[in-house]
């Protein structure tokens, strides 16, 4: 006669407990290592259209799965606040891009990669203050006058000089002027 299996012990109770499953990957205990459009859209308040764009402009990068769907590495969110930040600030996307190059592409930046940011936006952040400080000095006068006219003001345009230096606003444009 065969001896009979070994039966596993099974309390009364625990054959009606729900099986414990591991944690879900949206579980906030669960920190996954990359992130869905979504996740990184709403992580960091900006429009999946713009992450896109971004992404098309090399500002950030993503690997896709199987099913073709984006996914970001979390320190993509670090990215995307200096580039609202600098946004902000008024500094063109393409020269975020420029500084961005010289960034570890997927690893969270150091200390030192940040410095080296911060002092590559430092002298365009300084024409900026310049330009509109000027700007400010000068739309007090004109507003001051009364005449709302470059064309024709003796304060940022005496003699109508910027017509021959072409279109557009060049007395705040150009800091000689």
């Amino acid at each position: 006669m065969a001896a009979e299996p070994a039966r596993k012990h099974v309390s009364a109770t625990a054959q009606f407990e729900p099986a414990r499953a591991e944690p879900a990957k949206s579980d906030p205990v669960h920190l996954e290592e990359e992130l869905s459009v979504g996740q990184v859209a709403a992580r960091s308040g900006v429009n999946v259209s713009a992450l896109h764009f971004y992404e098309r402009q090399g500002l950030i990068f993503s690997s896709r799965t199987t099913g073709n769907q984006r996914r970001y590495n979390r320190s993509v969110l670090r990215r995307v606040a200096v580039i609202r930040a600098a946004q902000r600030a008024g500094i063109p996307l393409a020269l975020t891009a420029e500084v961005f190059a010289q960034l570890p592409r997927e690893d969270v930046p150091g200390k030192d990669d940040w410095s080296r940011l911060s002092e590559a936006w430092q002298h365009e952040l300084d024409a900026r203050i310049s330009a509109l400080q000027k700007l400010r000095g000068s739309l007090s006068g004109c507003i001051g006058c009364g005449c709302l006219s470059l064309a024709e003001c003796g304060f940022v345009n005496p003699d109508d000089q910027v017509a021959g230096a072409g279109p557009g606003a060049r007395a705040f444009d150009d800091p000689e002027m």
